[in-house]
C-alpha cells in the first residue's frame, strides 16, 4: 500500500516547464559550448554515422556535408547542386533546418505583387501617352468644370494680337464670355456655354489653368479673387478672316487659308453662322429649325463631292504609273463619251478637241480624265488615296470628319469613271482638300496643320509653343513638281483665270461638283507665289455653280488681302525670329 502511495506521489509531481527551470548562468553556457566543440572534434571517420556507427546510405558516404555534420542535424543538399528555384526558396529556410510553411506563399505573393506593379506602370504610361490629353480636354470632364471655382477663364487672341474671346464681369459680379468679333470667328473660336466647341473646347483645360507668377496667385488668394487662366494665341489673322467672311457673304459654304510650309491656319470661315454672344437667347430657335445647321463647322465637318479638284490625284496616279510616257497622252474631246457603260459629258457639253494631259487638266475635261481613270491600276489607285488621307484620321486641333473614297478592291468597273472625276461615292472635307494642295505646294510633304501658335500666362510669359514638325511625305518631289506645272497651267490657260493677276502668281484647280441639291457645288483650291508658296486657299460654295465663276474669285480676294497687308512678310519674319530663339 505504501509502495503504491509512493508511486502515486512520484507520478503526481508536476513536470518542470521552461519557465520553472532555472536559467542557465553565463558559466554554464560557456561550458556547454566547449562540450559541443569537443564532441565535434571526436566525430567518427568519413562514411560512419556518429549516432549509430553504421555506414551512411547511398551517396551520403561521399558527401562531406554528411560526414561532418553535427549529430541530430537535418542533412542539407550541397549549395552547388541547388537549382535556381531551390536557391530562392533556400533564402527563406532558417539555419535550424525547419522549413517555414509560409515561405512558398510569401514567394508567390511577392511575384504577384511585382506583376501587378508592372501592370500598373504599363497602364500609367499608356494613359499618359494616348488617353490623358483627350480626357483632360473633354468638355464633360468634371474636374475641368470645377476649375472655374478658382480660375477665371483665360482669353483667346489672334496671331496679330487681337482679342477674340475674353471673360468679363457684369454689374452683379457674374462672369460672362464676350466675343468682340461676334459671328466672324464663330466656328473657329467656338463657344463655352451649351457645351463647348472650337478652340474653346479643344483648349478648355489650358484656358482654365493659371500659370501666373506665384506671388500674383498668392495675392489673389488673400483678396479672395480668382486666378486668371492662360491665354491661347491662335494662328488666325483677323484681317484675312474678316475678308473671307465678307467674300462668302450670305451664301452657304466654307473658306480655309493655310500656310503650306508651316501648316498654320490663317483663316477659317463657315456659313451659315451664329453669334456666340447671344447663343443663350438663340439656342431654342437654332434647335427648333430642322434645316438650320449653323452650328456645323463646314471646314472640318462638311463632306462634299470634290468634283474636278479631285483630278489632282487622278493625274498623280497616272504620272506615277507612267513616268516615261505620261506626256504622250492624247485624247480628242467631243464633249461626251461612254466608258465602262457609263455616259460622261464635259461641263456644259463643251468640246475641247485634241488634248494632251496638260490641256485636259487645264480645261478640266471630264471625258479625258474618265479615259485616264479607266487605265489605272485599281489597287495602286486605292493605296494612293489612302496615302493622301482618305478614310483616315486627320490630326488637327479640331475634330475633322474622315473623307471617304468611293472605290475598293471589289468595286465594279462602272464605278471608276465617276470616281476619277470626283463624283460617285467620294466625299471629302474642305480641310482635307486644302491639305492635299498644301502637300503638292510643299514639294510632296504635308506639314501637320495647327490653329494655335502658343500658350501664354495672363502676364505674358510663354508657357508652351506649337512646333512645326518635319512633315510626312505623300508624293515624290519630282511628281509634285510636275503637278505644280499642271496647276499653274490651269490659272494661265484654263479655268482658274480668276486668280491670274499681276499682283501675285498662283496655281490651283477649280471644281464643279454635282449633288442632290438645287445646283452644283463651286470649288477652288490653290496656292499663291508659285516659286516659293506662301498661302493655300480652299473655297467651297454650296450650290454656287461653276468653280471658275464663283469660288475662284473669292480665292482672289483672300490672296489680294494677304499681299495687300504684307502678311507674308510679317509672318516670315516671325518664323525666322522663332528659329533664332530656338537655336
Amino acid at each position: 500500500m505504501r509502495k503504491k502511495n509512493r508511486e502515486y506521489v512520484k507520478n503526481s509531481k508536476p513536470k518542470l516547464t521552461d519557465r520553472m527551470r532555472p536559467r542557465k548562468s553565463n558559466r554554464d553556457y560557456v561550458m556547454e559550448q566547449q562540450n559541443n566543440k569537443e564532441n565535434n572534434d571526436r566525430l567518427p571517420e568519413r562514411g560512419r554515422s556518429a549516432a549509430t556507427g553504421r555506414s551512411l546510405p547511398g551517396n551520403m558516404e561521399d558527401d562531406d556535408s554528411y560526414s561532418d555534420r553535427i549529430p541530430g542535424e537535418v542533412p542539407r543538399t550541397p549549395r552547388g547542386d541547388l537549382s535556381r528555384v531551390e536557391k530562392i526558396e533556400g533564402m527563406f529556410v532558417p539555419k535550424s533546418g525547419k522549413r517555414l510553411r509560409t515561405n512558398r506563399y510569401m514567394l508567390y505573393t511577392s511575384f504577384l505583387i511585382l506583376l501587378l506593379f508592372g501592370g500598373l506602370i504599363f497602364y500609367l504610361a499608356r494613359f499618359t501617352t494616348y488617353e490623358a490629353e483627350a480626357i483632360i480636354t473633354s468638355p464633360y470632364n468634371k474636374r475641368s468644370s470645377s476649375l472655374a471655382q478658382n480660375v477665371r477663364r483665360g482669353s483667346i487672341k489672334s496671331a496679330n494680337d487681337k482679342v477674340l474671346a475674353e471673360t468679363g464681369i457684369d454689374d452683379d459680379g457674374e462672369e460672362y464670355r464676350y466675343y468682340p468679333y461676334e459671328d466672324i470667328f464663330a466656328h473657329a473660336v467656338g463657344y463655352a456655354n451649351h457645351g463647348k466647341a472650337g478652340v474653346e473646347s479643344a483648349y478648355n483645360y489650358e484656358l482654365m489653368t493659371s500659370h501666373e507668377r506665384l506671388i500674383e496667385q498668392f495675392k489673389q488668394g488673400i483678396r479672395g479673387r480668382k486666378n486668371i487662366g492662360d491665354t491661347v494665341v491662335t494662328t488666325l489673322d483677323t484681317r484675312l478672316q474678316k475678308r473671307a467672311y465678307e467674300a462668302l457673304g450670305s451664301r452657304r459654304g466654307a473658306i480655309l487659308a493655310i500656310e503650306p510650309k508651316t501648316g498654320k491656319v490663317r483663316a477659317m470661315v463657315s456659313k451659315p453662322d451664329f453669334d456666340p454672344n447671344t447663343l443663350d437667347a438663340d439656342w431654342e430657335d437654332i434647335n427648333a429649325e430642322e434645316n438650320n445647321s449653323c452650328l456645323l463647322n463646314r471646314c472640318v465637318q462638311g463632306l462634299y463631292p470634290p468634283g474636278s479638284t479631285y483630278k489632282i490625284l487622278t493625274a498623280l496616279e497616272y504620272i506615277e504609273e507612267n513616268p516615261g510616257s505620261y506626256q504622250k497622252f492624247t485624247y480628242r474631246c467631243k464633249g461626251e463619251d461612254i466608258v465602262n457603260s457609263v455616259h460622261i459629258s464635259c461641263y456644259g457639253g463643251q468640246s475641247h478637241g485634241e488634248e494632251d494631259l496638260s490641256k485636259a487638266f487645264a480645261k478640266s475635261c471630264n471625258t479625258a480624265f474618265v479615259q485616264i481613270g479607266s487605265r489605272l491600276n485599281l489597287n495602286r489607285f486605292i493605296n494612293l488615296n489612302r496615302k493622301f488621307l482618305f478614310d483616315s484620321k486627320i490630326d488637327f486641333d479640331l475634330t475633322v470628319k474622315q473623307s471617304r473614297f468611293g472605290l475598293n478592291s471589289r468595286s465594279e468597273k462602272s464605278d471608276i469613271p465617276q470616281t476619277s472625276i470626283g463624283q460617285g461615292n467620294t466625299l471629302m472635307t474642305p480641310m482635307h482638300n486644302a491639305l492635299i494642295m498644301c502637300a503638292i505646294a510643299n514639294d510632296g510633304v504635308l506639314i501637320k496643320p495647327s490653329m494655335v501658335d502658343r500658350i501664354e500666362s495672363a502676364d505674358g510669359v510663354e508657357v508652351s509653343r506649337t512646333k512645326v514638325g518635319r512633315g510626312k511625305r505623300l508624293a515624290d518631289e519630282s511628281d509634285a513638281k510636275i503637278l505644280q506645272k499642271l496647276l499653274r497651267t490651269v490659272v494661265t490657260e484654263g479655268t482658274g483665270y480668276a486668280v491670274n493677276t499681276d499682283r501675285y502668281t498662283a496655281a490651283g484647280k477649280t471644281g464643279t461638283a454635282e449633288n442632290s441639291g438645287d445646283g452644283d457645288h463651286s470649288w477652288f483650291v490653290g496656292y499663291s507665289n508659285v516659286e516659293d508658296p506662301d498661302l493655300v486657299v480652299c473655297v467651297i460654295v454650296e450650290n454656287g455653280g461653276a468653280g471658275s465663276e464663283v469660288a475662284a474669285p473669292i480665292a482672289d480676294e483672300l490672296f489680294s488681302c494677304y499681299y495687300d497687308n504684307e502678311m507674308y512678310r510679317d509672318y516670315r519674319d516671325r518664323a525666322d525670329d522663332s528659329e533664332d530663339a530656338e537655336d
